[in-house]
């Protein structure tokens, strides 16, 4: 990737910085089984968990933009100090409020709060000398980061704190940037120096597409993972060990693909890892409920499938714009499509019955290879190289 800015980080800087990162895409990891507790304690509907789950999502992809146009570079530190504060509080406050639409307003604050955190984060990755390998790095420490979390929750003596113990153990984690307040960069260069991002054709529009299906079909299973584990027989603690169980095949997932995304061509993985989600998508569907061991063998290679595709994207966007311009979206397209799939599934939900979501998610994901097939065959090749051009990487 080629950017207008490269600054020499000091590994410190760095480490810090995706520190609050990870802690600001914290909740995304946790989602089920916190939202799954406020179900429980009838906080919020089953309806409504997806709206829950989608306004926070929506609000953190588009407050990283705003923060991105707003928030001074020269004053990470204040930002990351205040942001951390705030997030604390709305955690805590979330165990107060009743009711969809409060428990969606206070998920959308926190959205934002996090969003104002993981700008932080991408700031200085897109002005590092090595900002896909960086980018790599962070993806698979936050996902880490997060099964860690979801595996101390499932096993850790938390009983004490009743059903509010996950919301206090993400409030006590986002303290987090306070300790590494001081080490982030005061210097990082001016918003006249950042990258203008563009679609630039019809193939940057289609291949957004593929990040944004794909992930529409992903954040589907992810927000309704709780309910349809609790249909599969698989309850209390062994929920939460599921959670902290996709997270880590998440993490082999993401460094076997860290491994072959150079390696391996972009058309037929993708294709493949998405027909990979529709299999699991029809499985769970026609699975004989209870069962909890071949619903955990599913959740595993769909958090395996999850990660794995993910370079991909990445890699896709490169081949139609090597200067890194669709790049620097793919990341907003995986955030609002993790929110729209959610959100466009919550509509098939009534009552308790939430047996067409794995249907739903199949469905976005045949979509994606809808939109890998318009970018091969239909958007116009234009000038450049990659993967249009002649389109050897699908071959």
């Amino acid at each position: 990737m080629t950017t207008s800015v490269s600054i020499a980080f000091r590994r410190s800087e760095i480490v810090a910085a995706l520190a609050v990162g990870c802690v600001a895409l914290m909740m995304l990891g946790l989602q089920p089984a916190l939202l799954g507790d406020l179900i429980e304690q009838h906080r919020i509907s089953l309806e409504g968990v997806g709206i829950v789950a989608m306004g926070e999502i929506f609000s953190l992809g588009i407050g990283v933009v705003l923060a991105e146009k707003f928030l001074p570079l020269d004053r990470l530190r204040p930002v990351a100090v205040l942001g951390s504060l705030l997030l604390v509080t709305v955690n805590l406050l979330t165990l107060m409020v009743h009711g969809d639409a409060a428990c969606v307003a206070m998920r959308i604050a926190a959205g934002l709060l996090e969003a104002s955190l993981f700008w932080i984060t991408t700031v200085v990755i897109v002005r590092s000398r090595e900002p896909d390998r960086l980018a790599g790095i962070f993806l698979t420490a936050q996902t880490l980061t997060q099964a860690l979390v979801a595996l101390a929750l499932a096993r850790l003596p938390l009983h004490v704190l009743g059903w509010q113990a996950g919301f206090i153990v993400l409030a006590a984690v986002c303290i987090t940037p306070l300790l590494v307040t001081a080490r982030l960069p005061r210097q990082v260069g001016t918003h006249s120096d950042a990258i203008m991002p563009s679609v630039v054709s019809w193939r940057g529009f289609f291949a957004l597409l593929v990040p944004f299906a794909h992930l529409s079909a992903i954040g589907t299973l992810w927000a309704y993972l709780e309910p349809l584990s609790k249909h599969a027989g698989i309850v209390g603690s062994n929920a939460d060990a599921l959670v902290a169980l996709v997270l880590l095949m998440q993490v082999i997932g993401g460094s076997i693909a860290a491994m072959a995304v150079r390696r391996w061509r972009v058309g037929p993985t993708l294709v493949f890892s998405a027909m990979v989600i529709v299999a699991i998508g029809i499985a769970m569907h026609r699975l004989t409920w209870p069962d909890p061991w071949g619903f955990a063998a599913l959740c595993a290679v769909f958090g395996f499938a999850w990660l794995f595709q993910m370079p991909f994207h990445i890699r896709l966007a490169f081949d139609i714009d090597p200067r890194g311009r669709i790049a620097l979206l793919v990341p907003a397209a995986q955030l609002l499509g993790s929110g729209f799939g959610p959100l466009a599934a919550s509509f098939s939900v009534h009552g308790e019955d939430v047996q067409r979501i794995p249907l739903i998610a199949a469905g976005f994901a045949v979509c994606v290879v809808v939109a890998l097939l318009l970018v091969k065959y239909r958007a116009p090749s234009g000038k450049g190289s990659g993967i249009l051009a002649g389109g050897e990487h699908f071959k």
